[in-house]
């Protein structure tokens, strides 16, 4: 009897213990979140869009959705109050459908956020029309997308193709920078000029929205990203001669540049003094020169009193005449290097941008700046073996003196 109890209990569990061994949670494979041929990416975007869809180019979806005063509120006062300049908009924000056809933009992450250069954002590249195969002339269009994901390069690479769905978010200006975002309301009644700061702008869309709306597609390949090959004359006279006005320059804004045979000058953009020398740490003062409290030192971002804008500094041609400026967060890993001297003459590769966040003031050409995305894309010339000079980055150090050759 109870060799028959025992064996109508196992009977009865055996299907739980089969149940229970078929749930058992697996660990995600790239087939799982990467669309690996076209035909994965057509059923996808068919079964996403009963009403239909379009692939933008970038600079289409611009053009097409990005107003000048934007959609998002009625308002004179809706954006903040020195956005406005000689009737553009240095802020603006145009949101897009949450239903109806798909809204889509196809391109490949061009940054990496692992020097803390592109903390909670990226940049995407496309180069050409994807529509048309054998397009014959190289063309960038690139768009900034403002994330609210620490660490976001983890999951997106450098080199990552993806397609992204637009509906339900935003396109908008930042400092006159396209990007893609979500609309904020920033009253940071702690920020410099606070009064002035007040009002919507394109703010980091959330984690959760943006993996919902990316799909990648294939793996991460660094080689197909395309950079603007370029000399400091032919950057300062010609590139950005010919996107010098405000309404130009958000097509430029975001391109991958490389520019060749420049060193750093240790000067800093002064407003209403132009270049500046930086200030050298004697380490017979707890403030010059000190990254920790002078906003000026001879590193790459020294302090801004927790303000959070980016640190700028000056490259030169070897004649001195032709100069940019070269752009670091106070927040990336280098922040507090010593500038490299004047001796080190290399190549520095980066995303050009233009960024204008005050209408009170006619541009100057100092809302142009080149920001890498690590020490690796600074001077790499430099610092190979064998480099006669070798730079060695040397990271500030209370107590211990600015070396003499930085």
């Amino acid at each position: 009897m109870r060799k028959s109890i025992y064996a109508y209990a196992m009977m009865l569990a055996l299907p739980v213990i089969v149940l229970m061994t078929s749930c058992e949670p697996r660990g995600l494979t790239a087939e799982d979140v990467i669309l690996s041929e076209e035909s994965q990416l057509a059923e996808m975007l068919d079964a996403e869009n009963p009403e239909g869809y379009k692939i933008y180019n970038i600079n289409d979806l611009l053009d097409t959705f990005m107003t000048e005063p934007g959609n998002f509120m009625s308002d004179s006062s809706r954006y903040r109050t020195r956005s406005y300049y000689n009737g553009l908009y240095l802020f603006s924000i145009d949101t897009f459908p949450k239903g109806g056809p798909g809204i889509y933009i196809r391109a490949r992450v061009a940054t990496d956020d692992y020097g803390g250069n592109f903390y909670k954002s990226m940049v995407l590249q496309q180069v050409n029309d994807w529509s048309q195969e054998g397009y014959p002339e190289i063309d960038q269009q690139c768009l900034r997308v403002s994330l609210d994901m620490g660490s976001a390069g983890g999951m997106f690479h450098q080199g990552q193709e993806m397609i992204i769905r637009c509906n339900g978010l935003a396109i908008g200006r930042y400092a006159n920078q396209p990007q893609l975002c979500i609309p904020t309301n920033n009253n940071n009644i702690y920020a410099g000029s606070a009064e002035e700061k007040t009002g919507w702008a394109p703010g980091r869309i959330t984690s959760g929205q943006f993996r919902n709306a990316a799909h990648m597609i294939g793996m991460p390949d660094v080689s197909k990203l395309v950079y603007d090959d370029i000399s400091m004359v032919v950057l300062t006279a010609n590139y950005i001669k010919k996107y010098s006005n405000v309404v130009a320059a958000r097509k430029a804004d975001g391109r991958l540049i490389r520019i060749r045979d420049v060193h750093f000058n240790g000067k800093y953009d002064e407003m209403n003094s132009g270049p500046t020398p930086c200030n050298h740490y004697k380490a017979d003062s707890t403030d010059l020169g000190n990254p920790e409290t002078d906003k000026n030192a001879c590193t790459f971002g020294p302090t801004t009193g927790n303000v959070g804008y980016p640190q700028s500094r000056f490259v030169a041609d070897k004649t001195n005449k032709y100069q940019v400026l070269i752009s670091t967060s106070e927040y990336a890993r280098y922040a507090y290097y010593y500038l490299p001297a004047e001796k080190y003459v290399g190549s520095i590769t980066g995303v050009l941008g233009y960024y204008m966040d005050n209408g009170n003031y006619a541009p100057d050409g100092g809302e142009w700046s080149i920001t890498p995305c690590s020490m690796a894309d600074i001077l790499p010339e430099c610092q190979a073996e064998g480099a006669d000079p070798r730079w060695e980055p040397v990271e500030w150090k209370l107590g211990v003196p600015q070396p003499e050759d930085e």
